[in-house]
């Protein structure tokens, strides 16, 4: 499917659902969230008929969206899962998106912007989830920068720019390209794999919130994990396959990409010799709003910033 608004009937085998049920769904639950392939889609449930339930499925091409936003102020971290947040003058304890260290963005006082989950709470622990932080800066005259902290969200807004066109990747058109999320190489799991007639390739997507004077890096953390994805990239290339290499930076207007060779220096060697074997490297910055998170531009690449 291509990211435009389109409305089609989908019909699915529903020989175990009987009819009472499907009624059933239809009066209390006219509309269903359903996620097909790391897109959700609006499901308006129609008709059953001798074992076929038929939805008209709708999707306005906008994946990246949150809802119900409200703002709240970082006090601590007690762990890497949560943090203790003001919200509505009072304490709240709320769901860390991001699991990396990220000491430079969850400073206490810092202005949050809240997922509130309170309407449809599900199996969730906790009502909140933290989505944005605006982090303070001296290289842009507003003062301040909002960053995106989710780190499901860089993996569903490039598989969105691959499809509308925003990424092009050398050798994929977007018009003719197939995509599949996590697919297994080696030892290691990508986040995407494209093909488009006999060729074929491997992605692997890091999200970046690390950011210094405009000039962003990746890791903020030693990663074992990130240099094993880089490595197993090298193989997959010397068996033919391209192989990218895309970290999303998650705020706009960034200057500069580079791995970070303080934090973990094996991986910007790791990444600098896969560079040396075809391994394609790229950044992109993003529009960040307080629901909203999508690709933007191509940010330059410095392999051997120290």
């Amino acid at each position: 499917l291509h990211p435009a608004k389109l409305s089609v009937i989908v019909k699915i085998n529903a020989s175990r659902m009987t009819r009472r049920s499907f009624d059933l769904i239809k009066i209390h639950t006219p509309f269903l969230y359903i996620l097909i392939e790391y897109n959700i889609f609006w499901v308006k449930v129609q008709e059953y008929k001798a074992g076929l339930a038929e939805f008209t499925l709708l999707w306005t091409g906008e994946n990246m969206k949150y809802s119900n936003i409200v703002k709240g102020t970082f006090i601590s971290r007690p762990n890497r899962f949560v943090a203790n947040v003001i919200v509505d003058n009072r304490p709240v304890l709320a769901h860390v998106k991001n699991t990396g260290r990220c000491r430079e963005l969850l400073v206490p006082g810092a202005a949050l912007y809240l997922e509130d989950h309170g309407s449809n709470m599900r199996q969730r622990k906790l009502r909140y989830s933290i989505i944005n932080v605006e982090k303070k800066v001296d290289w842009i005259e507003a003062g301040t920068l909002l960053i995106n902290m989710d780190s499901l969200a860089p993996n569903v807004i490039v598989r969105e720019a691959l499809l509308d066109g925003t990424i092009r990747l050398p050798g994929f058109e977007t018009e003719k390209i197939k995509l599949t999320m996590e697919k297994t190489y080696g030892k290691s799991r990508f986040d995407i794999f494209i093909e488009q007639g006999e060729e074929k390739g491997f992605i692997e997507v890091k999200g970046v919130t690390l950011e210094e004077g405009g000039f962003t890096m990746f890791p903020d953390a030693p990663t074992e994990r990130g240099l094993k994805h880089v490595e197993e990239l090298v193989l997959a290339k010397g068996e033919g396959y391209h192989a990218f290499i895309i970290f999303v930076l998650q705020m706009e207007g960034a200057l500069e990409f580079s791995p970070n060779d303080r934090m973990h220096r094996e991986f910007g060697d790791a990444l600098r010799h896969a560079a040396g074997k075809g391994v394609q490297p790229l950044a992109f910055d993003c529009k960040v709003g307080v629901n909203s998170l999508h690709i933007y531009r191509k940010v330059k690449i410095e392999l051997h910033n120290i």
